[in-house]
C-alpha cells in the first residue's frame, strides 16, 4: 500500500531508498525553530503546544528552514508529546524546561485510565500535513512521533530527567505495568504516524530520545519489542522510515533490528563503526556534534568535510547510503547563517 508522491529527483528520498543521489542529502533535526529568527517572531503569538495544533503555523514554521537554508528535506513542526495531549493527558510544553506532565503514571489504575488516540483528535496536524505537501513541492516531508520508551519517561517521570530512575523502576520492578503501559504508548505511536502517513508525508522519523540511557539487554527485553511493533505495523505504507536515539552507540544493532530503514547516528559513534554494528543494506544518518557549529566557519567546514568522508567510508563497509545530519538538534544559539553555509558546502561535496 502506497499513496506517496513521486519525487524521483529528491536526493533524500534517493539516499534513504537506497539508490545514489545525485548530491549528499542534508537536513537538520530541529531545523524547523529554535535559532531562526522568523521562528522565534512567529512564536511570541502562540505558546509552543498551541503552534503545533494551528494546521498554518505548523506550515509556515515548516517552510522557513526550507526558504532559508535550501536543505533536501523538511521536517513536520510538531512535538512527541501532541499525540498525549491529543488522547487526553493533561501537560504543557514549559520554557526551558520542556513536557511537563500534570498526573505522572505511577499505578496500574493509571496505567488502565488511558486512553487510546483517535484520528479526529490529530486532524490539525493531518491538516498541516496536507498544507505542506501542497506548498513544498518537490520537497519531500518528514513526519515523525516519539517512541513508545521516551514517551513513557516523559509519563512516569513527570517532566524531563537525568537518571530516569522512577522508568526504569517501573520496567525492572513491575515488568507486567511495563509492557502495558509500553503496548498502549505503542498504539498511540501508531496512530499519531498512521494519520501522518494518510495525510501525506513522504518518510518518518521515530526519536528515541532517552533510550541511550539503557543496557543493551534491558532494550531488549522492555523496549525493542514495542519500537519493532511500530515498525511492522507501518512497513505496508513502504515509507522510509527513520530510528533515531542519543547517546545509543551500544544499542544501533538492536535499533536497526526493530525495521527501520534508517538508522540515525550521534556524534560519538563514527558512521564507519555504525555501518559494522547495523545490518548491510542500512542507511545511516547524521552526525555532526550540534556543539561545532558554534565554534567558527573553519572549524564547522573541517569538521563537514570529516562527516561526508566518513560517511562514504560507511557505504564502502556496507551501509546502504548516507544522509547527512547533526547529532542530535540544532542548538538554539546557533547562527542560521552557518546552517546555510554548511548546506552549500555539503551539496558541493
Amino acid at each position: 500500500m502506497s499513496t506517496r508522491r513521486d519525487l524521483p529527483e529528491s536526493p533524500y528520498l534517493a539516499a534513504v531508498t537506497g539508490r545514489k543521489p545525485g548530491r549528499v542529502p542534508v537536513w537538520f533535526m530541529r531545523q524547523a525553530g529554535r535559532s531562526l529568527p522568523e521562528y522565534r517572531a512567529l512564536r511570541q503569538h502562540h505558546s509552543m503546544l498551541a503552534a503545533c495544533l494551528q494546521p498554518e503555523v505548523v506550515c509556515e514554521i515548516t517552510l522557513q528552514p526550507i526558504r532559508r537554508h535550501d536543505v533536501d528535506a523538511a521536517i513536520l513542526f510538531s512535538d512527541i508529546v501532541v499525540p498525549l495531549r491529543a488522547a487526553g493527558i493533561e501537560l504543557d510544553i514549559v520554557a526551558d524546561v520542556g513536557p511537563v506532565i500534570a498526573h505522572p503514571i505511577r499505578t496500574d489504575a493509571d496505567i488502565e485510565a488511558m486512553k487510546p488516540l483517535e484520528p479526529q483528535a490529530i486532524q490539525p496536524v493531518c491538516q498541516a500535513v496536507s498544507l505542506l505537501v501542497d506548498a513544498l513541492g518537490a520537497v519531500p516531508l518528514i513526519g515523525f512521533a516519539g517512541a513508545p520508551f521516551t514517551l513513557a519517561s516523559y509519563l512516569v517521570e513527570g517532566g524531563p530527567s537525568r537518571n530516569h530512575a522512577r522508568t526504569k523502576a517501573l520496567m525492572l520492578a513491575e515488568p507486567a505495568s511495563w509492557h502495558a503501559l509500553m503496548s498502549k504508548l505503542t498504539d498511540l505511536t501508531v496512530e499519531f504516524l498512521r494519520g501522518q502517513i494518510g495525510a501525506g508525508v513522504d518518510a518518518i522519523q521515530l526519536f528515541d530520545s532517552w533510550a541511550g540511557t539503557l543496557s543493551l539487554a534491558d532494550y531488549r527485553q522492555y523496549v525493542l519489542p514495542h519500537s519493532s511493533r511500530v515498525f511492522a505495523t507501518l512497513a505496508e505504507y513502504r515509507v522510509p522510515m527513520t530510528h533515531f536515539g542519543v547517546g545509543t552507540a551500544e544499542l544501533l544493532g538492536a535499533m536497526g533490528e526493530a525495521g527501520p530503514t534508517v538508522v540515525g547516528v550521534d556524534w560519538r559513534t563514527s558512521l564507519t563503526d555504525a555501518a559494522a554494528r547495523v545490518r548491510p543494506g542500512t542507511v545511516l544518518q547524521g552526525n555532526l556534534d550540534p556543539v561545532v557549529l558554534l565554534a567558527g566557519w573553519p572549524v564547522v567546514e573541517r569538521a563537514a568535510r570529516a562527516v561526508v568522508d566518513d560517511g562514504r567510508r560507511a557505504v564502502d563497509a556496507g551501509a546502504g547510503g548516507h544522509v547527512f545530519n547533526l547529532g542530535h538538534g540544532v542548538l538554539p544559539e546557533t547562527d542560521p547563517g552557518v546552517l546555510t553555509d554548511l548546506v552549500s558546502l555539503v551539496h558541493s561535496l
